[in-house]
Formats: structure tokens, sequence, C-alpha cells
């Protein structure tokens, strides 16, 4: 007996020539399909984003400098100590000293005589120490690292164009002359801040005295910037630790070391917004490939489970069948796999395209960490989600060849479930790359897989007893016949078409809402004048200009208060923050405060009440109050020109202040204040072609400082434009994974459906009759995911929204009903597809198919 058993294994093929055969037969047969393509979508997703994330933190390592406009800046409000400058050269580093203020640029009165606010900012030589200036000469844009010489100034473009000048003319700045020698067109370093918006004119240090405008009170930034040569980073972050060290020792005010994201904070807000969104896609497709896997897994080993049965009938061991599915199986998975790290490498370029305005020039070449990661996600995915239900096929017994009713799939073990759970859930977190973010997607579907199947457990269960036989029709009954008579199979099905519609429906939301949020903070008709320094005897008279000249009515108009915080809850500020560096930098300037009866509709209040009214009450910025760390019920006493006021903290607001809107830290709910000294400030809309218009506007007015901030309004739209086509790009491309979802959820009980038509066309139901029964059928199973779908959507969007994108969630009540008619529709469809051609057979044919599966 044992020389007749040993001999099969002396003639089994080898076992890689085995799985080579068996994956090559699957292939051509279609059996792998969906597989392949939910490994390679959610492959492709996650490396596209990994990629692009991998490029866009390398590059912007690389230039933090050119940002910033060195290795180290120290931005002060009064001129830098010559001991940090002699401090950085003695380390061997480069040195710039900057100067920036707002003045009033002038035309000569030859040339019109019109004035305009503008950035000025005076350099020393050697500027910039990183990147470079793009200049026109006149005769096209060159790039140049040299700043202006002495006697010259460099303007942008709305400097010329707003006071009529042209190359080679005279800007009256001050007391100076300066001839205009250079457009800017690219300035590395610029970087944000409320002064920034205005237009810059540039000029050397040697020329700064001359004009006059620097004097004892004057508003004045100044920088030192410091970069090392090349192979001496080291001495940089040596001196960037010197100087921190020497201003927190010293104590000295007004000083700080600069860092990146103070930058283009705005800029910086957008692209991780886009980013985190874009990380949410991709955490969506990989779970839906598992789904996807998982699903169509088990469907392949319910098909081959004759094959295998076959095979141990022939004398083929359970350890060879195991290995050659094994082997096929990580082969698909390094095939699908790398053809998705493929497709998401090229979806990656796409993205640089599309966030072009966003990104630095130039992005460094991308690490492999994403493509190796990509590998690790797809390979996880089939071998934890896909592969246990393929090797119970080694466990067919042989009398399944002759009793079909032996040998079927059971269930994968409780330890088996938790270890492939828990090891996909750390890759999804990781996917993420944010804790708060990765907690709520990831719990949140856990948590709905449960409900899911307990509802529709739930369903199927009231289901047997809701439809009335006798007076049903006969569709309606057949079809719920065989919903509750295979009720495993539907609340598999239930379960696994919610978990592909919450997913597309959370995007859907997520999407609109999120888009919403975006186009609200900067609509078409924001703002794109600020106006301040209007006095009290001028404001009739300047809103009736504003009228006159075509601006809509409905802008921002506050009364604007400068005050210094002295003390809270009684105990001086100085005291208070002695050892806190940025609550410090925070006291040490003045607040912009100001006083409405009624908040402003664009603020959002998150803690307290704004009553109006109220004399000795305030509202707080919330960003403000965690830096000062105040809360409601605490006391702020301000000093207004001289004036002291102590107020009570009875709200906290939440301000975004990139929404191109007036906004204020500290509000007071009064309707007057007269006691106090008090300016005004607008913020409106110019008319089309508004140049005459704000010329007018300062010639009537001429103590108002007038801020254009149409270029900084167009290129924030423009940069909105880009993220929402990236977003919406990878969006399309998970619908695809969620759809495959679908297909995979359907198709697993067509072989059931299978057996089941053959029975009842025998038994003389018509196609007719039984393509009403598949549609009841999906129809209700897909309006049941859908609705359950939907709610759960709205549950973790609401969560996302709040804690993780950080913008009002804004479901609509008929949400639950479109998703469950999106949801029977989705259903209709796949079913459509995936069951097509079984309604049409011969009969025969039919009963020989259901026989032999």
């Amino acid at each position: 007996m044992n020389a007749i058993r040993q001999q099969p294994s002396e003639t089994e093929p080898s076992i890689w020539r085995l799985a080579a055969q068996q994956a090559l037969r699957d292939f051509r047969a279609g059996e792998l399909r969906l597989v392949l393509v939910a490994v390679l979508l959610a492959v492709a997703a996650l490396t596209a984003v990994g990629f692009f994330a991998d490029r866009l933190q390398a590059g912007l390592t690389r230039d933090a400098a050119r940002l910033l406009g060195g290795d180290t800046v120290i931005s002060s409000d009064h001129p830098v100590p010559p001991a940090f400058e002699a401090q950085a050269r003695a380390a061997g580093l480069a040195t710039v000293r900057t100067a920036a203020f707002p003045s009033m640029a002038r035309a000569p009165d030859e040339r019109g005589g019109a004035s305009r606010l503008v950035a000025v900012k005076s350099v020393t030589a050697g500027y910039p120490l990183r990147g470079s200036l793009t200049v026109d000469e006149g005769a096209g844009e060159v790039q140049i690292v040299s700043g202006p010489a002495p006697g010259e100034a460099w303007a942008d473009a709305a400097v010329l164009d707003g006071l009529g000048l042209k190359l080679g003319e005279t800007l009256l700045l001050g007391d100076a002359r300066l001839k205009l020698a250079r457009i800017i067109v690219i300035e590395p370093d610029r970087g944000a801040g409320f002064l920034n918006f205005a237009p810059r004119v540039m000029l050397n240090e040697a020329d700064l005295a001359a004009t006059g405008l620097v004097q004892p009170a004057s508003r004045v930034t100044y920088r030192l910037a410091a970069a090392a040569a090349a192979g001496r980073e080291a001495a940089a972050r040596e001196f960037t630790q010197w100087a921190g060290t020497k201003i927190k020792s010293e104590g000295l005010r007004g000083m700080r070391v600069e860092s990146l994201e103070q930058g283009r904070p705005e800029m910086r807000q957008t692209l991780d917004r886009a980013e985190k969104f874009l990380n949410l896609v991709a955490l969506l497709a990989a779970l839906l490939a598992a789904v996807a896997v998982a699903i169509a897994a088990r469907d392949f080993a319910q098909r081959h489970l004759d094959d295998c049965a076959m095979l141990r009938v022939l004398g083929l061991s359970q350890r060879r069948i195991a290995g050659a599915f094994a082997i096929e199986f990580v082969g698909l998975g390094v095939l699908a796999s790398g053809a998705g790290v493929a497709a998401g490498l090229a979806m990656h370029l796409l993205f640089v395209k599309l966030l072009g305005a966003l990104v630095p020039a130039g992005l460094p070449a991308p690490s492999a960490w994403p493509a190796l990661f990509g590998l690790g996600v797809g390979l996880t995915l089939l071998l934890g989600f896909g592969l246990p239900p393929v090797l119970q096929l080694a466990k067919v017994p042989p009398l399944r060849v002759i009793r079909r009713d032996v040998g079927q799939l059971r269930p994968a073990s409780l330890g088996v479930l938790l270890g492939g759970a828990a090891s996909f859930a750390a890759l999804l977190l990781s996917v993420a790359r944010d804790p708060m973010l990765g907690a709520i997607a990831v719990g949140g579907f856990a948590g709905a897989i449960a409900v899911f199947a307990v509802l529709a457990w739930l369903a199927v269960w009231l289901l047997r007893r809701a439809v009335p036989e006798a007076r049903a029709p006969r569709w309606l009954i057949l079809a719920t016949r065989q919903i509750a008579a295979r009720p495993a199979f539907s609340v598999l099905q239930v379960s696994s078409l919610a978990v592909g519609l919450m997913a597309l429906a959370l995007l859907v939301l997520l999407r609109t809402d999120l888009i919403d949020s975006w186009r609200a903070a900067t609509p078409k008709d924001a703002p794109n004048r600020f106006v301040i320094n209007i006095q009290p005897d001028q404001a009739a008279d300047f809103r009736a200009a504003l009228a006159k000249g075509g601006v809509a009515a409905g802008y921002d108009w506050y009364p604007m208060i400068r005050g210094r915080l002295v003390a809270i809850n009684g105990q001086p500020t100085g005291d208070r923050f002695a050892d806190d560096e940025r609550a410090r930098r925070t006291i040490q300037r003045e607040f912009n405060l100001s006083h409405a009866p009624a908040m402003p509709p664009h603020n959002q209040l998150v803690a307290g009440r704004w009553t109006e009214g109220e004399a000795d009450g305030l509202s707080i910025e919330q960003g403000v109050a965690e830096t000062l760390g105040v809360k409601l019920g605490d006391t702020l006493r301000f000093d207004i020109g001289g004036t002291l006021r102590e107020s009570r903290i009875t709200s906290v607001r939440k301000v975004d202040w990139g929404s191109m809107r007036a906004n204020f830290f500290v509000m007071y709910p009064l309707a007057e204040m007269p006691d106090l000294p008090v300016s005004f400030m607008a913020a409106f809309r110019a008319p089309e072609g508004a140049g005459a218009f704000d010329n007018t506007l300062t010639a009537r007015f001429p103590n108002i400082t007038a801020i254009d901030v149409s270029a900084s309004l167009r290129q924030v739209q423009q940069v909105l434009d880009q993220v929402i086509r990236a977003v919406e790009f990878l969006f399309a491309f998970t619908l695809a994974t969620g759809l495959a979802v679908l297909f995979a959820a359907v198709s697993a009980t067509r072989e059931a459906r299978a057996r089941e038509y053959a029975v009842m066309r025998a038994c003389g139901a018509g196609a007719k009759l039984l393509g009403q029964v598949q549609r009841a059928e999906l129809l209700g199973v897909g309006a049941l995911a859908g609705l359950l779908a939907t709610l759960a959507a709205a549950g973790v969007g609401g969560a996302l929204a709040r804690y993780a994108f950080e913008f009002p969630w804004t479901a609509q009540p008929w949400v639950p009903l479109a998703g469950a008619l999106a949801g029977a529709w989705l259903a209709l469809a796949a079913g459509w597809w995936s069951l097509r051609g079984l309604l049409h057979r011969p009969v025969m044919d039919t009963l020989r198919r259901a026989g032999e599966v």
C-alpha cells in the first residue's frame, strides 16, 4: 500500500510549474481579474499620494532656506544687535541684512504726482543668500543673484502701473529720488503677512537713510539672514541654536528665529488640507480593495472546490495544493502591486502638474519608500484577505467528487481574522499620516461593518414576516423567499455593498463640503481692497464715496482700536509669560481691537455667548486664547492710548485668517465705545477698472492707507482651483475601486443564483418572472445598503469634518434617501453586468451547469 501511495508523488509536476499553469489557466478564464484590478487600484492610489507627499516634503526641505532667505533668519522689530552678525561671520556664514516697512511711493509732479502704498525693503550686498530674483529689465525676464545698486529702485509691476511710470523714470520715496531700474517678478523670500500684500519697492541699504522714512517710532521689521557654504551645514545649525539661546537667556524683546511655516502659512494650510484629503481617499481605496479582494477570493475558492477534490483523488498532497495556491497569489500580488506602483508613479506626475502653484519648482526625485510601501500594501491585501479562504482548498476531501455537500468553505478563524484586520489597520493608520484622520476613518468603518451585519440580519428576519404571501405579487414573494432562504449570503451582500457605498458616500459628502468651504473662504466676490486709518469725521463721506463709486453694499466696515495687553486676571503679562517665548511675542505687539453689536457673520462661535450690549464683556479669537492660556471668565486689561480697560472673556470665536475678510483678535459686543480713540477700516470689492477709483479715493482722503490685495486673491483662488482638480482626479480613481467592490459583492452569489434559476426554470418559471425577481432582489438589497451606508457616512463624515479637516459639516436631511436610491441603482447596474445571460440560457444547459458546480 505504501508503494502504491508513493508512486503518484514520483510523477507529480513541480510545484512551481503547477502554480504557473494554474495561474495562467485562472487568468485566461477571468477568475483573477477582479482581484487583480482591486489590488492595482488600491496600490496606485496609495503610491500616487505617497510619491507626491515624498517629493513635496523633500522639495520643501530643500527650499526652506530659499523661502526664508537663508539657512537661519533672525527677525526683530528693532535693528538686530551687531553681536549676532559678528557671531555668524565668525562661524564662517555669509550674512545679509534687510529692513521692511510700509510707506507711500510717489510719482514726480511732472508725471502726475500719483501716490500709493508700497512695501519698502532695503537689502545689503549679497542678497539673496538663497535662491534668485526674477526681474524684468524691459527685454524679458531674467534671474539674478544680486540686489539693487545704490541709487536704484526695483519695484513690482503694480507700482509702475499705479503711478503711471516706466522703467528708467524717477520714483520718489520719502526724501529720496531713485531710478526705476527693474521690475520684480519673483522675490523668493517675500513671505506672507498683511504688509506683504502691498506691492514691493526694493532699494539698497545705502539709500535708506536718504529717504528719511525710518524714524525712532517707525514700525520696521529687521531681518538678519545667514547661510552656510556647501558642506558646512552644521555651522548654520549651531548658529541657530546659539541665536535662540541668546534671545531667550537675555530676554531680547521683539526678536525671534523664523521658521518655514511663517513663510506662506495660507499656502501651507491649503496644501495640508489637500494632502489630508488625498490621504483619506487613498485610505478608503485600500479599505475598499480589502473588501473586494476578500469577496472575490472567497468566490474564487468556491469555484475551485471541485477541481481541488479531483486533484486529491489523483494523489496530489495537501501541502502541494496549498503551496501552489500560495505561490500563485504571491506572484499575483507582486504583479498587481508592481503595476499599481507604476500607475501611481504616473499619477503623481499629474498631481505635481495640477498643484503647480503650491509645490516648489523642480521637485527632487522620489525615494523608493512609497514604492516599497505600495508593494507591502498589495501583498498584505492578497495574503491577509485573499489567501486564507483559498488555502482551505487544500483541505477539500476527495469524497467531494461524489458528495457535493462535503468540503464546503468555512468562515476564517477568529485569530486569522483579527491578525489580518490588525495588520491592515496598522497599514491604514500609516497611510493616513494623521492620527485623528486614521483613527476616525478606520474606527468608523470597523464599527460600521459590525452595525451593517447586525442590521442586515434584522432586516432579513423582518422580511420573512413583512410580505403577505396571500396578497403580494408572485415576483415579490419569490424575491423575499430567495433573500430569506440564504440569510448568510444576504447579510454578506448587504454588508459588502454598504461598505462600498459608505466609502463612496463619504467621499462625495466630504468632497462637496470641503470644496464649498474652500470656495466660501475666498469667493469670486471676495474683498480685494483693505482701507485703514479712516478717521471718525471722514466715515460718512468715505462710505458715500464708496457707494458713488459703485461698491456694492454689505462690505466689511468696523471700528479699529489699537491696544496693548498689560494684565490677565490682574497679573502683569510680563511676569506671567516670562518663560513662554511665543506668548511673549504676542503681547509685545499691539492688538487690533474692535467692537460691534453683533458677531461678524464670517466668525464662528466656539465657546460662551455673544451678548449684545454687555458692557464688561469681550470676545477673543480661539488661537490667541490658546496662546495666552486664557478661558471663559478670565479678565483682560488693555492699555488703549493711555486708557486702561478691563473686561471679562464671555465668548471665544474661531477666525479664518485666510478668508480675505476683516478679522480681529478681540472684539467688544458694543455698538459704541465713545471714550476710546478709534479709526475705521473697510474691506470691499473695488469696481472693475479700479485704478482711477483708487486714485480718486486716495486724493480725496490723503490720510487713508489703501491696500490692493487683488494679486494675492487671484493667487489663492488659482491655488484652490488646482487643489480641487487634484482632489477630484483621485476621487474619480477611488470611485472605480468602489465600483469593483459592488461588482464583487453581487458576483459572489452568481453560482447560487444559477442553481436557483435552474430549478425555477425547470419548474416552469419564465425569463420575465425571473427577471422581475432578480431586479426586486437587487433593488431591495441595494436600497437597504445605500440607506445604511449614507447614515454611517454622515456620522463618520461629521467627525472627520470637525476633528480632522476643521470645517463646518452641512449634511442635508435628504442624503439618506438619495443614498438609498443610489444604492438601489448601483446594485441593479452591477447585478445586470454580473448576472447577464443567466436568464436566457436553455433550461437543459442551466441544469447541467448547476449540476456541475
